[in-house]
C-alpha cells in the first residue's frame, strides 16, 4: 500500500498548489511555473524504476510502485500540497456538522472521467459503496487500506461510515458513526482515487488492468515486469495540461543499470539510486540531481508472534547490536539520518525526548543471555531484492546487519525475494525478521502508526508485519483518531512512541532524502515528499 500513511511537516520542495479558477468551459488555468522557460507540449517521458507495479486499481494496492502510476491516472477528493497541507482536488470545499459526524463535500463541476463519463456525486457514492460493502458486486480484492481507516467494512461492528449519499449532482454527504479527526486526510490518500463507475462495471475484477480515473494521464498498456504506458488525457480539466504526450514507467531492477540507462538517454528520470551514484550524476553537466524531501522510515521488523522474537529482551538486544550510524554512513552517502522513532521528526507529534538504543555489543550479549540465549541462535533475515526509497541498497544493508548479529551470537541466514512475492510472504507472517519501510501517504502520525503497528491489522494478509499486539498502544491510536484537539493528539502519539520504544517491535534504521536523477531537458518536475509527483506539469525541452 500503495501500498502502499503518520500525518505532517515542514519540507523543502516546490509544488504547484491549487488549480486556479475556471476559464471558459470546464478547463482550469494552470498555476504559475517555477521554470523560466515556456512549457513545451509533446514528447515521451520514460521513468526508470526498480520494480513493477503490483496492480493499477488504487483501492487494492499499498506499494509505492503501484501508487507511482495510479497517482497519474486517478485523482482524490483532497490532496496534499508541497508543505503537506490539505487542499481541495476533486472536492472544492467541505463543512462538518457541530457533532463532528456529518461531512458535506462540494464537488468540482465539469470534470470528466477518461472514458468520457461524468464525475459527479453519484460517482463518489458508487466508489464508496464499492469500497465499503463486501456484498457489492464490484468489491473484488482485499481493499487493504479501507478497513484499518474505517474500522472494518459495512456490517462490521466497528465500521465508522453510517452512510454516503448524493444530496445533488455536486454535493456528497458522508455521515460517520464516531468523530474521526483525520477524516479529510483519508480522502487525500492515493488509494482512494475516484474511479469511473462505468469502467468498473465494464471490466469487473480485471479493472486493475484497465484503470480509468480523472487524472492527467490515461492508461494505455502494461507489459508485466517491463513497462506501463500512459497517454495524455486530452480532456483533462486543467487548461493546457498535461504537456507530455506519453509517459512510460520502465522496470530496470539493477541500480547501476538504471543509472547507465539515464546516462545513455534510454530513460529520462530514475529513482532508486545507489547513494554513491549521486556523485556521478552531479558531475555530469547533462544530468540533474534532486533530493526527495524525507517522509519515510526504513526499518527491520521482528515477527513478534514467532519465537524467539516474542521475547522483548531478544528484540531489545538486537536493537543494541545494530550499528545504525554505521549503516547510514556506509550505504546512504549522506542522504539519510538515523531513525529512533517510527516516523520522521518533520511530522508533528514526534517524541524527541525518547533516547535511542545505544549501540553496545556487550550489553546486547548480556540481555540476550537474560532472555535465555547465552549462545545466541539461528534464524533468517529477509530482504527485498529491489531498492526502495527508504532502503537504497537492501542486500548490502542486510549483510551489514547480519555481521552485527553475528557479533552477539545470532547466525542469520539472508533470504531475498522479488517485491510482489516479498509483500505477499511477509503479509502472511512467514518471516522471522524482515527489512521493510514506509513512505507516508498522509501527513498525520496515524498513517505511519496505525497500518504498521495497530493490533487491528494483524489478520493475514497483515499490514502490521511485526504482528505487534499491544492493546494499550492500539487504544492510544484509536483515541487519537477520535480527538479533534491537536495538543491532545500530540500527547497521545508521544505516549504511543514510548510504548513502541520499550516493546521494540522494529529496529528503526533511517529516514532518507532519496536522490533522483533527471536528464537536463526534463523541466517542471518537483519531487513530492509523499512521492505523489505531479507529472502534469513536466515537459521536455529536447
Amino acid at each position: 500500500m500503495k501500498r502502499n500513511s503518520s500525518l505532517f511537516v515542514s519540507i523543502l520542495v516546490v509544488l504547484t498548489l491549487l488549480l486556479t479558477a475556471c476559464s471558459g468551459g470546464n478547463k482550469e488555468k494552470a498555476g504559475n511555473k517555477s521554470e523560466t522557460t515556456e512549457p513545451k507540449a509533446g514528447g515521451t517521458l520514460i521513468y526508470g524504476r526498480g520494480a513493477d507495479s503490483i496492480g493499477l486499481d488504487p483501492i487494492n494496492i499499498t506499494d509505492g510502485e503501484s501508487i507511482r502510476v495510479t497517482h497519474n491516472i486517478f485523482e482524490t477528493l483532497f490532496v496534499y500540497d508541497d508543505k503537506l497541507k490539505l487542499q481541495p482536488k476533486l472536492a472544492e470545499s467541505h463543512k462538518v456538522s457541530e457533532d463532528g459526524l456529518t461531512w458535506t463535500l462540494t464537488l468540482k463541476k465539469g470534470v470528466k472521467f477518461q472514458d468520457g463519463t461524468d464525475f459527479n456525486a453519484d460517482a463518489v457514492v458508487f466508489n464508496f459503496d464499492r469500497w465499503m460493502d463486501p456484498q457489492n458486486p464490484y468489491h473484488k480484492g482485499d481493499f487493504p487500506y479501507y478497513p484499518f481507516l474505517y474500522g472494518g467494512f459495512k456490517g462490521d461492528p466497528n465500521h465508522k461510515i453510517a452512510s454516503v449519499k448524493a444530496v445533488d449532482e455536486s454535493t456528497v454527504e458522508i455521515t460517520l458513526t464516531e468523530k474521526t479527526a483525520p477524516f479529510l486526510s483519508y480522502l487525500a490518500i492515493p488509494m482512494f482515487g475516484i474511479a469511473s463507475p462505468d469502467a468498473i462495471k465494464k471490466y469487473g475484477d480485471k479493472f486493475y488492468e484497465h484503470p480509468v480515473g480523472t487524472g492527467p494521464f490515461k492508461f494505455e498498456s502494461w507489459s508485466r515486469n517491463d513497462k506501463v504506458v500512459l497517454k495524455k488525457n486530452e480532456n483533462y480539466y486543467v487548461d493546457g495540461q498535461p504537456y507530455l504526450d506519453e509517459m512510460i514507467f520502465r522496470v530496470i531492477p539493477d541500480n547501476s543499470s538504471r543509472l547507465t540507462a539515464l546516462q545513455s538517454g534510454e530513460v529520462d528520470i530514475i529513482d532508486g539510486l545507489n547513494p554513491d551514484d549521486a556523485d556521478t550524476i552531479k558531475a555530469n553537466s547533462q544530468l540533474s540531481l534532486i533530493k526527495r524531501p524525507s517522509f519515510n522510515t526504513g526499518f527491520m521488523v521482528f515477527n513478534t508472534q514467532m519465537a524467539p522474537f516474542d521475547n522483548v529482551k531478544v528484540r531489545q538486544a538486537i536493537n543494541m547490536a545494530i550499528n545504525k550510524q554505521e549503516l547510514i554512513d556506509a550505504f546512504y552517502n549522506g542522504y539519510a539520518e538515523v531513525a529512533k522513532n517510527p516516523f520522521p521528526s518533520s511530522l508533528w507529534g514526534y517524541n524527541d525526548a525518547i533516547e535511542d538504543y545505544k549501540y553496545d555489543v556487550e550489553a546486547a550479549k548480556k540481555l540476550l543471555a537474560e532472555a535465555g540465549f547465552p549462545d545466541g541462535f539461528k534464524t533468517e533475515l529477509w530482504t527485498m531484492s529491489n531498492p526502495r526509497p527508504y532502503l537504497p541498497q537492501p542486500l548490502k544493508i542486510a549483510e551489514a546487519m547480519q555481521a552485527n548479529l553475528k557479533a552477539i551470537g545470532i547466525d542469520a541466514e539472508i533470504k531475498t525475494y522479488e517485491w510482489a512475492t516479498y509483500l505477499q510472504k511477509t503479509g502472511e507472517g512467514e518471516h522471522p525478521m524482515a527489512l521493510y519501510g514506509w513512505t507516508g501517504v498522509m501527513a498525520d502520525p496515524d498513517n505511519f502508526l496505525f497500518p504498521n503497528l495497530s493490533n487491528t491489522n494483524i489478520e493475514k494478509p497483515a499490514s502490521n508485519r511485526a504482528f505487534y499486539n499491544n492493546e494499550e498502544f492500539t487504544m492510544l491510536l484509536q483515541q487519537a483518531r477520535t480527538t479533534f484537539n491537536q495538543d491532545e493528539r500530540i500527547n497521545l502519539y508521544k505516549q504511543a512512541q514510548e510504548i513502541f520504544h520499550q516493546d521494540a517491535p522494529w529496529v528503526t534504521i533511517g529516514h532518507t532524502t532519496p536522490p533522483m536523477g533527471l536528464a537536463g531537458y526534463v523541466k517542471g518536475f518537483k519531487a513530492h515528499p509523499m512521492e505523489n509527483d505531479n507529472f502534469a506539469e513536466v515537459y521536455l525541452t529536447n
